[in-house]
């Protein structure tokens, strides 16, 4: 694709959650959706549909669009995406410098395209869930929360062609509803666990060993929850209720192809990448709950920010995404400009830091995606030894859960979370999972206890205890 116009038409406002109401009821659909309080963070919401191509990893096999499958290898996944990309871009004044994103890919990439990546063999059963999938849309409604705006945004070989598809799609958009429907009743669900508690004890003591042996500083264990969930009970309905429940900085709803569907509720950012090649990373290492008081809530957050354990874990990840991050980065451009800083969220307290780098000249966005996942918060160090004890000790596939959600935008700009807080509606299943840092300092109980804790909100959603 050659060089084309970006360009964006206001909209009259109407509320983010009833345009994904009305409209979300494709195949692919993506709404990347910042909610919860109103910072820099969660500025901007994003609603795509109708996407020019689609692709999937699936069960060892590359899917393009309606194309004859093709064995996958992650170089010709790559060369795909940035193949759909165009040379270069035109429009820029000070609106448009602003707005996010005005079309690329959507999508996510799983926990076992990571593996993948860092060539590990895995003994986990192959699953029909993809480890990939993502769209390219050439157009998308971007919301403004902080100035309260609404745009059609997209690009073309001419700004003509945008302006006719804005007044194609202006009639449509004026009989939307200015509010979102009445949430049906949650279904109550009974989850059951991958591996009995006494199980997930014995890994994470197991972890524990293999720390005190050598191999590892550290490493993320996870367990996995499943329940049947009602075929009357839509995925729209489903995300506007997590929405609601917990809302997130990088919630998260992406529907890829018939009978599966991302909802992700991530207080986490993997990766942003701005049109000059910053790169931003703000790992999650550290958990506390929220107290029912203010000052129940000051000592947690105060009592996390001098937890040695969980300090210790922050300081492995961070110097695991500055080797991640450095590996495509100009040589001395990387910083930590936040370090160990205590941040509040709807039911926890988190320990973050930021990792800071610039993009090398002769590299792009997808070299930094193969640099970096699967994400480092979510695996260990050293990366690789950890991805081997991770396969060895969980008792079942991570899928989705542990990847990324991102946005590539046509102007090289990138916008990542981690996918944790997730739900995954699977064929006939909701699946949830949640785990934590292990260290040499790590109780198997209470590692437990903190896993549950991250699960918490699900179960007090549809009304489970598992």
């Amino acid at each position: 694709m050659g060089t084309v116009c970006i360009w964006a038409h206001e909209l009259p406002w109407r509320d983010p959650a009833a345009v994904f109401a009305a409209w979300a009821d494709t195949e692919w659909c993506a709404f990347l959706d910042s909610s919860g309080p109103l910072e820099d963070r969660s500025r901007w919401q994003i609603f795509c549909r109708t996407p020019d191509r689609v692709v999937r990893v699936q069960n060892g096999f590359l899917l393009c669009d309606d194309a004859l499958p093709v064995p996958f290898h992650p170089e010709i996944l790559f060369a795909s995406l940035k193949m759909q990309m165009p040379h270069g871009w035109l429009g820029g004044d000070e609106t448009l410098a602003e707005i996010p994103f005005f079309g690329g890919w959507v999508g996510f990439a799983g926990y076992g395209l990571g593996v993948s990546l860092e060539q590990i063999v895995t003994r986990q059963p192959v699953t029909d869930e993809p480890d990939f999938a993502a769209a390219f849309y050439d157009h998308a409604i971007v919301w403004d929360r902080v100035e309260k705006r609404a745009f059609l945004t997209g690009f073309s070989s001419t700004e003509d062609a945008g302006q006719t598809l804005f007044l194609r799609l202006l009639p449509e958009w004026e009989v939307l509803p200015h509010s979102p429907p009445v949430i049906p009743d949650v279904p109550r669900l009974r989850f059951e666990a991958d591996q009995p508690q006494q199980s997930y004890c014995a890994a994470v003591a197991k972890a524990r060993d293999y720390i005190a042996a050598g191999d590892i500083f550290q490493v993320n264990i996870t367990g996995r929850y499943k329940a049947n969930f009602p075929e009357n009970y839509s995925d729209i309905s489903l995300y506007l209720a997590l929405r609601e429940h917990a809302p997130a900085p990088f919630g998260a709803y992406l529907a890829c192809g018939p009978d599966y569907v991302l909802h992700s509720t991530s207080p986490e950012r993997f990766l942003q990448v701005d049109r000059n090649g910053t790169i931003r990373s703000r790992p999650i290492k550290g958990t506390a709950p929220r107290g029912a008081t203010a000052a129940d809530d000051e000592a947690f957050a105060q009592r996390l920010a001098g937890d040695e354990k969980e300090r210790a874990e922050n300081l492995m990840i961070v110097d695991l995404m500055r080797h991640d991050i450095g590996r495509v980065a100009r040589v001395g451009s990387m910083s930590v400009p936040e370090f160990l800083k205590v941040e509040r969220f709807a039911h926890v307290h988190h320990l973050v830091s930021e990792v800071q780098g610039e993009l090398a000249t002769e590299r792009d966005v997808f070299d930094l995606l193969q640099a970096t996942l699967p994400p480092g918060s979510v695996t260990g160090a050293p990366k690789h030894r950890a991805l081997e004890i991770i396969d060895e000790l969980e008792a079942s596939p991570r899928g989705a859960y542990c990847g990324s959600v991102f946005s590539i935008g046509i102007d090289g700009r990138v916008e990542s979370s981690v996918v944790i807080r997730s739900a995954i509606h699977a064929g006939k299943h909701l699946k949830i999972a949640a785990g934590g840092g292990i260290t040499i300092l790590s109780d198997p109980e209470k590692e437990y206890e903190e896993m549950r804790l991250k699960l918490a909100p699900f179960f007090s959603l549809f009304g489970d205890g598992a």
